[in-house]
Formats: structure tokens, sequence, C-alpha cells
């Protein structure tokens, strides 16, 4: 089954998010809005939810920090021992204090590469991912709402031009997705 979708194109963050706040006053949802940078103050405005990344990135450094720990018990206890500078060798607590720079170090690096990763993942931006963008001039100086008909049951694609048009829009496009 097509669906319908139009793209409204505007040349400004601010007309743009007045153009998501008159789509959503009109009881239009809005699908998507594509920018070349983050318009602040837009999510809520078209009913983004909150991003749960910082869960993913608090267990990447869970994660993180159990490796170190496992690490360096590994590398110090267990496999070559060493009496440096009177640290004892036969315990990892006792070890612990003097790797904590280590231990959190290492927390940092796996929180961080695994939500750089988690994200292009989640965005589906990872390199030989198809790119999901209607208009290549996005990314450079161009704004676009997407309304979608699926979304929108109560709306004739005439209606959602018709109130596409009465914002200041640059470029109006109509699309049929398979």
């Amino acid at each position: 089954m097509a669906d319908k979708v139009i793209y409204a194109m505007y040349d400004d963050d601010d007309t743009t998010k007045d153009a998501a706040q008159h789509f959503v006053d009109k009881g239009v949802h809005v699908s998507e809005v594509y920018s070349p940078f983050p318009i602040h103050g837009i999510d809520p405005i078209i009913g983004v939810e909150q991003s749960r990344l910082g869960i993913v990135a608090f267990m990447f450094g869970l994660t993180g920090l159990a490796v170190a720990m496992i690490g360096i018990r590994y590398m110090n206890i267990i496999d070559w021992p060493m009496n440096i500078g009177g640290k004892p060798n036969f315990d990892f607590f006792h070890n612990m204090p003097s790797f904590v720079p280590v231990m959190f170090e290492f927390t940092v690096l796996i929180a961080a590469h695994g939500m750089a990763f988690t994200y292009l993942l989640r965005n589906k931006t990872l390199p030989g991912m198809p790119a999901r963008n209607p208009d290549p001039r996005t990314t450079d100086d161009r704004f676009v709402i997407e309304l979608r008909l699926e979304d929108n049951h109560n709306f004739s694609v005439d209606d959602l031009l018709s109130m596409a048009k009465q914002t200041n829009i640059v470029e109006l496009e109509e699309k049929t997705i398979k």
C-alpha cells in the first residue's frame, strides 16, 4: 500500500517552528522535521519523546568499569603479579585505589564509544545504511516538515496542502512512498 507524504520546505528555523506549531494547533500530526542543525524547542511541539540514550550510556559505563576491573585484576594479580613501590600483589581490593584513574578512563572510553555507536545505529546513519533525507538541501540551509497521510486520517491531502500554504513555505512537495 502506498502512502502519501507532504514535504513543506522552509528557509528559517523560527518559521519552521511556527509552522509546526500551526500544524499541531490544527490537529495535524507532524511525522518528522529535517534540519541542518537542531531547532531548540521543536521537540515538545511535535511530540518527540525523551531519549533513553542516557540510560544506554550508563549501561555502557558499567560495562566499561567491569571490564576495567576484571582486566586490572587479571593483569596485576593473576597473570603477572609484581611488587612495585610496596603495592600488595595478592589482593585486588588493596590495589584498587591505585587504579581508580585507569578504571575511570576506561569507563568513559567505553561509554562514549558505545553511545556514539548506539546513536548512529538508532538513527540509521551508520555507513552503508540508506539515507532517509527527503531533500539534500536540508543538510545545508533548508528545513522540511514531513506530514504523512497515514498519521492524519482526519485530513485529506488537499486539506494538508492548504494548511501548508497558510505558512511561509518555500516549496511544497507531495510524494507517494511505498
